[in-house]
């Protein structure tokens, strides 16, 4: 075990950055944010040994880093520093990446993948679910409208660490990035007949209430996903990733 009493005392150095840095809650996100190139300037485990077999395990890619990153540290201060632990019992502190530099991927003139638009989301757990699979989709960025914050902790925890593998801004609704805007509502066309632009803006609205109108006055088209008559909606996540294969396909 590392001697907390040193210039690198990582608790002090967790307690210095932490109001100023995201969460990485658990290895998988640790993992993540390693591998999309997030600075990482503190990280902390229960089990030292543990997580480096994990790393051997999972991700061997990740294991030199997270090697000279790990400070083994007592349960009780890992306790003190998460506010929920993790089963893996490892937690790190990322820098997050600058509104200006996310601006500039979201709005790039030869975007090859769509951008992700939340509208007024209200599930700190939704947001980070669509924040995972839109990763995994490869798209541009993922934009939130609205009072909730894309980088909270739980939505980090939600999205496994893979903010860094996407653009991930709030911004209104004047602000949001360049190209055609499909917004999903079911009074819209039948996705299966649209084929979506690489470049295109893909909305969705809140659980709750659905698209706000001026997001939808700003949109070039609707698009339904099919349902069964009386089934009232799909779960937000489900829905983007419906319309990501979609696009991913390239069909119209």
């Amino acid at each position: 075990m590392n001697d907390l009493a040193g210039p690198a005392d990582p608790v002090t150095v967790w307690h210095r950055l932490a109001g100023g840095c995201v969460l990485l809650d658990g290895f998988h996100a640790l993992k993540h944010a390693l591998r999309f190139d997030a600075e990482v300037p503190v990280a902390v485990t229960t089990d030292r040994r543990t997580a480096l077999a994990l790393a051997d395990e999972l991700a061997p890619d990740v294991r030199l880093p997270l090697e000279a990153l790990l400070t083994e540290v007592p349960e009780t201060t890992y306790a003190s520093l998460v506010p929920r632990p993790h089963p893996t019992g490892v937690a790190a502190l990322a820098v997050r990446p600058s509104r200006a530099a996310n601006l500039d991927r979201l709005g790039g003139a030869a975007r090859t993948a769509p951008v992700v638009v939340l509208d007024n989301p209200r599930n700190l757990g939704n947001a980070g679910a669509v924040i995972r699979l839109a990763a995994g989709f490869g798209v541009t960025g993922v934009v939130t409208t609205g009072t909730l914050d894309p980088w909270h902790p739980t939505v980090v925890r939600g999205g496994a660490g893979l903010h860094f593998a996407t653009a991930v801004e709030r911004l209104t609704v004047p602000e949001l990035p360049p190209g055609p805007l499909f917004a999903l509502d079911p009074e819209g066309d039948d996705i299966r007949g649209v084929k979506l632009p690489d470049d295109a803006v893909l909305a969705f609205g809140s659980e709750r209430s659905g698209l706000s109108a001026e997001l939808r006055a700003r949109a070039d088209q609707l698009l339904a996903l099919p349902m069964r008559p009386q089934v009232s909606s799909y779960n937000l996540a489900t829905s983007v990733a419906m319309t990501l294969y979609h696009w991913s396909l390239g069909s119209a």
